[in-house]
């Protein structure tokens, strides 16, 4: 059985950055994911990543801005030091080989991002998660002695000992279909969010809630679970993503009467505020019949406002974005967007150090809930999240690692038990529904009732159909009966990861009765700090999900209206 002082799931920036800190710190480590590493989702990052470099700028105003954005939903230690720390990441990243943006002086440019108080996004034009993601992917090559590398791998299940603590994983090699145990001494889920329980998404196929699920079902807590984040510019067909950079470029967004209509909701902002606040402003005129496009269900993003040579220097790939998949010149007229489903800003529960409730398993990047988004993530949020607390639990689990022996735990038992899950799956009668019916139903039902505006009455018939689907998911048929790169196995295992985190997501939705940040309940608009200033938590028991509550960290700034 292969055994490592740290197991990481997921190549993605989070399992990246944690591997090269754990390697440096004298761990063996192993990165584990179900796809090659530069075809995580951190490739799909687009805008820029957020750190006070100007000399102008304070990590304390970045702290503010990311408090303020979340609602006052974030804890303010872990965003103190995920904004403390940015500036020295950025520079780490710079220093390895990234090829952030420089100005006509030489230094860093920085471009606006919504819900800024100043210019702090540093960028490789529109591309900077993939810039990212293939720089560490170099430094992780270079250190090919020290980290073993499983890619298309699928984990199925985590293993824990009879104290309860997290040991290693089971998991299947895709292109074999064989299964097998790896022991470990530390477990970092640091395998993405999920989006693919939405329909449409701006996540990619992968992006399927593996993480959340396997910690959820292990009986860690996840946390703020509710607020799920619609980013305001998706293409209306297809849900692609058209970058916030866009706007931080300075484009408009107009409705059919030619209106900025953020005016409205952000006149000192605009189109500059928070995702949250955008997005409802652009639901709003939809609904109200100010959409625009043949079914009136969209809202122009106008790019041509910026010049030309900008546009084409610093926003090159939703140039090609809209013409391959909207036929439109981005560059001479408008391009119909509205908000879709992007990220989650709940997960995993953890501490500073990505440290779950279970003994040795940590959580990292969108996976994980520290909590440094609350209820809202500000644009270019994200990266930086990604790389601070995946290196922090990196060297915190190397550290933990040299003071201990590899754990004792029965690990074929977990493996025997997966082997015949996965071949009662592929060996079921070709009856009910496929897995891929189920799904889209799934995406469907979450993106009408769990969306930018919610309800009791919708809220309780997602509950319901999310409760029917998980009946027809434990009889879903699949097509393919082999073990060669078997997709529809692994599909069907998906569909289970993505239903436990649509029940979580309905489940807090319903429970916090309240509007904060992503989560705007129509029949309770108001925020209401005295009832919901706090987070909540789901834990699997043994009769189903279970809600408890945890406070909110508060250091230094009070909940104030939030304005913009």
């Amino acid at each position: 059985m292969p055994a490592y002082d740290v197991l990481i799931v997921g190549a993605g920036l989070a399992g990246q950055r944690a591997a090269l800190a754990a390697a440096r710190a004298g761990a063996s480590v192993a990165v584990m994911s179900k796809v090659h590493p530069v075809r995580s989702h951190s490739v799909a990052a687009a805008g820029g990543i957020n750190a006070a470099i100007n000399v102008d700028d304070d990590w304390r105003s970045h702290a503010y801005d990311t408090v303020k954005g979340s609602d006052f939903l974030g804890d303010q230690d872990a965003i103190e030091i995920m904004c403390s720390e940015a500036p020295a990441e950025v520079m780490h990243l710079e220093h390895i080989g990234v090829t952030f943006h420089r100005n006509e002086e030489g230094e860093l440019d920085l471009r606006a991002f919504g819900g800024a108080s100043m210019k702090r996004t540093a960028y490789v034009a529109d591309i900077t998660g993939q810039a990212m993601l293939h720089v560490l992917y170099e430094q992780l090559m270079r250190r090919q002695e020290m980290v073993d590398s499983y890619e298309e791998w699928f984990t199925t299940s985590l293993v824990r000992d009879a104290d309860g603590r997290c040991c290693g994983v089971i998991a299947r090699d895709v292109r074999s279909g064989n299964m097998e145990a790896f022991a470990a001494k530390n477990v970092i889920l640091a395998c993405g969010g999920a989006g693919q329980v939405y329909k449409p998404t701006t996540n990619g196929l992968i992006v399927t809630g593996d993480g959340i699920a396997l910690a959820y079902r292990a009986g860690a807590p996840l946390m703020d679970m509710e607020m799920v984040q619609y980013h305001p510019t998706c293409l209306v067909e297809t849900g692609i993503l058209i970058t916030e950079g866009a706007r931080g470029e300075g484009a408009h967004l107009l409705n059919s009467q030619g209106e900025r209509f953020m005016e409205k909701s952000a006149p000192n902002k605009m189109e500059l505020a928070s995702r949250d606040v955008v997005s409802r402003a652009e639901q709003i005129e939809i609904d109200e019949g100010r959409g625009v496009g043949p079914e009136h269900n969209g809202i122009y993003l106008d790019v041509t406002v910026v010049p030309r040579k900008r546009t084409l220097e610093a926003l090159r790939e939703i140039v090609n974005l809209g013409k391959d998949f909207a036929g439109v010149d981005i560059t001479r007229e408008p391009i119909t967007i509205r908000p879709g489903q992007h990220y989650i800003m709940g997960g995993v529960k953890t501490d500073v150090d990505g440290c779950t409730p279970i003994e040795g398993l940590y959580a990292a990047g969108e996976v994980a809930c520290v909590s440094v988004h609350g209820g809202n993530r500000l644009g270019a949020n994200s990266l930086l999240d990604t790389l601070i607390f995946g290196r922090r639990a990196g060297e915190h689990a190397a550290a933990r690692a040299a003071g201990m022996g590899m754990p004792d735990a029965d690990a074929d038992t977990q493996l025997r038990r997966d082997r015949e899950t996965l071949s009662a799956i592929i060996a079921r009668p070709r009856e009910g529904r496929r897995v891929s019916e189920i799904k889209n139903e799934l995406g469907e039902v979450m993106n009408r009732e769990a969306a930018v505006f919610r309800d009791r009455e919708g809220l309780e018939r997602a509950g319901e159909t999310v409760s029917r689907l998980k009946e027809e998911c434990a009889r879903a048929w699949i097509d393919d009966r082999g073990t060669v790169f078997n997709q529809d196995v692994l599909g069907a295992i998906e569909l289970g990861y993505m239903l436990d985190c649509a029940e979580t997501i309905v489940l807090g939705a319903l429970e916090r009765a309240e509007s904060r940040g992503a989560q705007y309940r129509t029949d309770f608009p108001e925020r209401d700090d005295e009832q919901w200033l706090k987070h909540i938590d789901i834990t699997l028991g043994r009769d189903g999900p279970e809600v408890s509550y945890s406070p909110v960290t508060i250091t230094q700034w009070q909940p104030e209206e939030r304005k913009y």
